[in-house]
């Protein structure tokens, strides 16, 4: 469903937390393991240059193409509003 360059992706878990598990391995090491889905990954540390970094990632782990009109804030907010963006970008490339 996902292509994956560098990881395989595990269809066992949803896509927000496989998000999470990514940000997590990446970005935010500090970010804790019952992170909600929901919660604001700008209030706990994602900046400018980590949109950066996990647009690279995005675009490697789910082999998805980010446009610059999708590098908002709301877009990159919590897991939930980046799994919208990879399904989204899925769902594009089906078309």
């Amino acid at each position: 469903m996902y292509p994956s360059t560098s990881q395989p992706v595990d269809h066992t878990r949803d896509l927000e937390h496989i998000v999470l598990d990514v940000v997590r391995e990446n970005l935010l090491p500090d970010l804790p393991a019952d992170c909600a889905t929901d919660a604001d990954l700008f209030g706990v540390g994602l900046d400018s240059m980590g949109i950066m970094q996990m647009v690279l990632l995005l675009e490697e782990r789910f082999g998805c193409t980010v446009q610059p009109a999708d590098l908002t804030r709301l877009n990159f907010s919590t897991a939930t509003a980046l799994a919208m963006l990879i399904r989204g970008k899925a769902g594009a490339s089906d078309a």
